[in-house]
């Protein structure tokens, strides 16, 4: 059963424990995409390179599509856990498996029929389009894999466990970054397979560590495994996915404004030369770093936030929130003076000797570094009314701050400010993000979102149990469990006095029930 530490015990200590594996796992798989990036621009040259830059962009936007999916059923199955519902969290698992393993197929058969022509219509250059085609198809076989593999971490990390996701990425780094240069060159019988074998090396370690993961979770009776009997909680059920397509876009629409903000910017950067925009570059990567503990404790407090929703603890909810705030904070402003204080050496291991650009870049990291302190604090407060349901009002926040502040403000001030409004566009539309998240955080209904109604959460009808129980406990029993959950069933009248019945019946705890055969 799921443990009771993400309800019962200490906050800080849970969510730091908690969200170091899942800071631990972001630092691997960028370290995992650039040690490819390596061997592919190494081994190969930059047309090679050059593929796989842009195959994999097409790749990172159809697996984002289903990124806020996976986050809204993170969401579901903690506010089931917390409410102590098992039946509504497998039904999540087994729904949101069905539904993500039939999306990603239907995305792997479409992609690798039309690869060529989406490569063109990007303007992939013309001596790079034969290698991203043969990369692009075979990472489309691991689309499924990938996809799944996403959601059985998440669903885990949903459940209070972060360290076996991060045990399994271990794994999965290790084999993708030790296969790539052995099927790209070959070795022994392994042939020599280019650029696809950098794919195939991503898909067998995405596909071998999915499969080590589930063979685990069945050995160690995980108690969200979809055991034998409970082949009916895989048939995909309408109220879950309409709860997660409801509230899974909007999470999911979050990834494409910051993402399409962020070329809105480099569009403008890139005004102003080579120098400016290999520096800012630069910054980019530094600030990726910096960032990482907040995004982290982000998914922890939506975790250990989700679960307490679902059991109506709410002054817990806002403990995890003030505490979740601190210690971004904290983390979030150590990093930044780690940074600043070492700024030369981080941003010479980007740009080399070239003095000019370092010295653009620290003035840009000084403006700029320390507006993550209040990013991290509002992803924190935005991270606990997710965790509610409360997607829409985040998410307008974030269009906010991005498209109708920090935007506009760089294109209409850089004539007269020239780069510097570039810069302190970014504290103005922190500021404005913050502002606005505080004041919904403190004022605003998030707390009355609901991630599914009762028709939706209400568990399929087990009728060979139903039956199997009235005849061993009699009518009377059934009566009184009537009573118990539905009021005087006198009062029900024709087919709504039979669907009380059958709802009082199904709606049974599962310990007072035998198992299914």
């Amino acid at each position: 059963m799921p443990d009771a530490k993400f309800t019962e015990g200490p906050v800080a200590r849970t969510l730091l424990a908690f969200s170091w594996p899942m800071l631990a796992s972001s630092i691997l798989q960028s370290l995992n995409a650039s040690v490819n990036t390596a061997w592919v621009g190494r081994l190969l040259g930059a047309r090679a390179l050059t593929a796989s830059a842009n195959a994999n962009s097409l790749v990172f936007f159809l697996i984002g599509t289903t990124f806020g999916l996976s986050m809204a059923a993170n969401v579901l199955v903690g506010q089931s856990l917390g409410a102590k519902d098992l039946v509504t969290a497998k039904r999540t698992v087994g729904t949101s498996l069905a539904f993500f393993g039939a999306l990603s197929v239907v995305f792997a058969g479409l992609g690798i029929v039309f690869a060529p022509s989406v490569l063109s219509a990007m303007h992939t250059p013309p001596d790079a389009l034969p290698y991203a085609s043969a990369y692009l198809r075979v990472i489309f076989l691991a689309l499924p894999g990938m996809v799944l593999y996403t959601f059985v971490m998440t669903a885990l990390r949903g459940a209070g466990d972060a360290k076996t996701p991060f045990a399994f990425l271990i794994a999965s780094v290790a084999m993708d970054i030790t296969l790539n240069p052995i099927f790209i060159r070959g070795l022994g019988p392994v042939p020599a397979l280019g650029i696809a074998g950098s794919a195939l090396a991503t898909m067998v370690a995405q596909w071998v560590s999915l499969l080590a993961m589930v063979a685990w979770l069945y050995r160690r009776k995980h108690f969200l495994r979809i055991a034998r009997g409970e082949g009916h909680y895989l048939r995909i059920d309408r109220g879950i996915v309409r709860a997660l397509i409801l509230k899974g876009v909007p999470m999911g629409l979050s990834v494409v404004v910051m993402s399409s903000s962020m070329i809105a910017m480099i569009s403008l950067v890139n005004r102003f030369g080579s120098h400016m925009t290999a520096a800012y570059g630069a910054c980019f990567q530094v600030w990726n770093y910096i960032q990482m503990p907040a995004m982290s404790l982000g998914g922890a407090v939506s975790a250990m936030a989700a679960q307490n929703v679902g059991a109506k603890q709410w002054d817990r909810v806002a403990r995890i929130a003030r505490v979740g705030v601190l210690i971004s904070a904290v983390m979030t402003g150590t990093m930044v003076l780690l940074v600043s204080a070492a700024h030369h050496a981080a941003f010479a291991f980007f740009l080399g000797d070239d003095a000019e650009a370092i010295g653009i870049a620290n003035h840009i990291h000084v403006i700029v570094s320390w507006t993550f302190i209040m990013f991290g604090i509002s992803l924190v407060l935005g991270s606990v009314m997710r965790a509610t349901g409360a997607v829409m009002a985040p998410l307008a926040i974030l269009f906010v701050s991005l498209w109708v502040v920090r935007i506009p403000f760089a294109y209409a001030l850089t004539p007269s400010m020239h780069a510097e409004a570039l810069w302190w566009s970014y504290p103005l539309g922190s500021v404005v993000s913050l502002v606005l998240t505080v004041g919904y955080y403190r004022l605003g209904n998030w707390r009355a979102a609901r991630m599914l109604g009762m028709r939706a959460a209400r568990p399929r009808l087990d009728y060979r149990r139903i039956h199997r129980e009235a005849g061993r406990r009699g009518v009377f029993w059934v009566f009184n469990r009537l009573r118990e959950r539905t009021g005087k069933p006198e009062k029900a009248k024709g087919t709504g006095r039979f669907w009380m019945f059958m709802g009082a019946v199904d709606q049974a705890e599962p310990q007072n029930l035998p198992a299914s055969p």
